[in-house]
């Protein structure tokens, strides 16, 4: 197990790498494996990517998310044009049954309810509001409908796709 030294010093350069992230201001505690983020930053895109930093780090636990969205004066929308930019975003993204998914913007932050087929669809809807101009927060509560296969249908199908692949794969080498 890392120390606690060693997990804030790791996460702090993992801040600094990631180009969304590498000018916020970013306070970072670590202590028993769980990681605090405590600051301001100017998107709730910027802090889901920070979340999204420390994940990525070995030894990290669980992180306590203490940061706080505050828009700069040209990035404030209201409820109104935020609802509406949202409903264009999912309409263009092919990826999402926008016409399944209801959307409630409330100070600033995003509320989506309806169900989709697929767990991909959620988290593409939820990539695609939450980077938007004035967003400061997603809640997505998209219900995911298609059941999660079997442990042998899965099984099967994993090796189904592997034999698929495997020609393919197999034609690509090459021999010295």
């Amino acid at each position: 197990m890392k120390s606690d030294i060693q997990l804030q010093q790791d996460v702090l350069e993992e801040l600094a790498w990631n180009p969304s992230t590498r000018d916020a201001e970013i306070g970072v505690a670590a202590k028993d494996g769980v990681v605090t983020l405590s600051g301001v930053v100017e998107s709730y895109a910027q802090k889901s990517d920070a979340e999204h930093a420390v994940e990525r780090i070995s030894g990290v636990q669980a992180i306590a998310d203490d940061l706080e969205v505050r828009l700069p004066s040209s990035s404030r929308r209201s409820d109104t044009e935020i609802a509406h930019w949202a409903i264009l975003a999912l309409r263009w993204n092919v990826k999402v049954p926008d016409d399944r998914i209801k959307l409630v913007v409330s100070d600033g932050w995003i509320t989506m309810t309806g169900d989709v087929d697929h767990q991909y669809q959620k988290e593409t809807a939820w990539e695609v509001v939450r980077s938007l101009v004035g967003v400061k927060g997603v809640r997505n509560l998209l219900h995911v409908m298609q059941p999660v296969s079997s442990v042998p249908e899965a099984r099967q199908r994993i090796i189904s796709a592997l034999a698929r692949n495997a020609t393919q794969d197999a034609s690509r080498l090459t021999f010295k």
